[in-house]
């Protein structure tokens, strides 16, 4: 008996270590599993880089200035690329491979690859040289010394975007052949790149080792690493120059309107930086706040996207329709589940959660109450966030680029004057409350195509589960709150005078207490709603993941 169990256990790390390597073909499920994990880790480091920041530069001059200079080349990548590497050239190599035609595929490979990287190569020159041009324009409420410090760093980060592209087309021939252990690696190469470049060079160049080793890690993940082991897969790589390659006209076809529209989804975040330019440290909060949130965002619906769209795009080239559209609505329904209940922990968590975490340094106990409540207003949108997701990548999947970038531009438009009224009326806050309703109206915009279509019906999403979720956040939420306020008031009391020399100390025990408390109530009163109302949300997570 217990060699029998013993023999199982061994087998069970077996199958769990055979899905870590990189050859692995993975279903849907594990790869969105593994994909989750991958962005757990990767969020925990992003957490700690975070840290490291507001640490050193909390809400400051050089902290604005940072998270200014990744403006720029997101745009440079967004309109020459236009996701590209990762979404269009996975529908074309899904279909060179369903047909048996990877030689040709391969070729087409190459002619993009040195096609983009000499377009992209000329777009870095040229916005090397215009960099503070551009910066005085779109950061006008920067003074002169941030905006100069602004285009320094926006210079050395400028290179990295060739390496997230040439990456981003060599990890998609793994993506095809359904291996995620790189995708899952990357990215946590790319996340301990920024730390450790300030852990060696801060000392002498300042926030300039934050940059360098942003673009350090570019090119030793997202790039180096897929590159080796698309190479081991078999791809080469060939300069090849050849515009009447039907690969390359397919791709361009399929990319151009990525490249010529533009979507809410990324410029919520460069229209957040134009305005809150003009707030001193708005720049900076903001973006703390938004890569707090967008930590369970993308572990819900990216890592679920990134897994499922090649086999959405490869039941939509078999003409597979009715899996199609069930597996799109499956993956909204789940993912909008999850995150109407993640967002109810973080709204009435995210306050404890941040001082704990941040305060310290030069961010300050101020700085962290203003990050929260930013945070919490764009935690409201998680589930719009993580549906949407999924729903553009059933467009992408059928190989329709058009439809929604149409879309998205015509809703980022709608949009601009929400972010400039709401701004002018309730400052940085204002931003956080337009981008929840600019991405409310992007989902809905989304789901109704698709259900014109008849591409996915909006009659196929589990209303009823998702309805016991939405209860269920409502409730958690509630609870959390009120007992959060009553240790708050308790805690308060108890602590008497504020100016003791171990306040500090003292503080971080009570927000780890809070934290700890509110998570197990959290837990419990979703637990138990889920169960009373007949939710199969817990026991299908627990059977899927082999504990029921």
């Amino acid at each position: 008996m217990g060699d029998s169990q013993s023999g199982r256990a061994r087998s069970r790390w077996a199958r769990g270590l055979g899905l870590l390597r990189p050859s692995h073909a993975h279903t849907a499920f594990t790869a969105t599993i593994l994909l989750m994990a991958s962005t757990f880790l990767s969020r925990i480091i992003g957490l700690v880089r975070v840290k490291y920041i507001v640490w050193l530069f909390g809400a400051g001059v050089e902290a604005d200035a940072l998270n200014g200079a990744f403006v720029l080349p997101d745009m440079i990548s967004y309109f020459l690329v236009g996701g590209a590497a990762s979404i269009t050239f996975v529908t074309i190599l899904t279909r060179y491979r369903d047909n048996g035609r990877e030689a040709e595929g391969q070729r087409s490979l190459s002619v993009i690859v040195t096609t983009m990287c000499l377009v992209l190569g000329g777009a870095i020159v040229l916005a090397e040289l215009f960099a503070p041009w551009y910066i005085h324009w779109w950061f006008d409420g920067f003074d002169a010394q941030k905006a100069a410090l602004c285009v320094h760093l926006t210079r050395i980060l400028l290179p990295a975007q060739l390496c997230f592209f040439a990456g981003g087309v060599f990890g998609a021939v793994l993506l095809v052949r359904k291996q995620f252990s790189v995708q899952a690696m990357a990215p946590l190469i790319y996340g301990l790149g920024t730390i450790v470049g300030g852990v060696l060079l801060v000392r002498r160049i300042g926030v300039s080792s934050l940059a360098i080793g942003t673009v350090a890690g570019a090119f030793l993940g997202p790039f180096l690493l897929n590159w080796v082991f698309a190479r081991r897969a078999g791809t080469r790589y060939r300069p090849i120059l050849d515009w009447r390659d039907e690969g390359f006209r397919e791709w361009v076809r399929l990319s151009l309107p990525l490249m010529i529209g533009v979507s809410l989804v990324t410029a919520d975040s460069w229209i957040i930086a134009h305005f809150a330019s003009g707030t001193r440290g708005a720049v900076s909060l903001m973006s703390y706040a938004k890569q707090l949130f967008t930590a369970p965002m993308a572990m819900l619906a990216q890592a679920a996207g990134a897994a499922t769209m090649p086999f959405f795009a490869s039941m939509w080239s078999k003409q597979r329709y009715y899996e199609f559209a069930t597996g799109v609505a499956d993956s909204v329904s789940r993912v909008t589940a999850l995150g109407l209940l993640a967002a109810s922990g973080m709204v009435t968590l995210g306050q404890p959660a941040i001082d704990l975490v941040f305060t310290g340094g030069r961010f300050s106990p101020a700085d962290a109450r203003e990050c929260a409540a930013y945070f919490a207003i764009f935690s409201i949108s998680l589930f719009l966030w993580s549906a949407q997701a999924i729903y553009a990548r059933a467009f992408y999947a059928a190989g329709n680029m058009l439809v929604p970038m149409v879309a998205g531009t015509i809703v980022t438009l709608v949009s601009l004057p929400l972010y400039y009224a709401l701004y002018h009326w309730h400052g940085a806050m204002g931003l956080a409350i337009a981008s929840d309703i600019g991405i409310a109206l992007q989902t809905v915009t989304i789901a109704l195509l698709l259900h014109q279509r008849r591409m996915v019906s909006l009659a196929s999403l589990d209303y009823a589960e998702l309805g016991r979720c939405l209860l269920a956040s409502v409730a958690s939420g509630g609870g959390v709150w009120v007992v959060l306020w009553g240790l708050g008031r308790m805690l308060s009391r108890l602590m008497g005078n504020p100016g003791s020399s171990h306040m500090a100390t003292q503080t971080r025990w009570i927000d780890l207490g809070l934290l700890v408390a509110g998570t197990l109530v959290w837990v419990a009163i979703v637990k138990l709603v889920l169960e009373k109302t007949g939710s199969a949300l817990p026991r299908v997570m627990m059977k899927r993941l082999g504990m029921g």
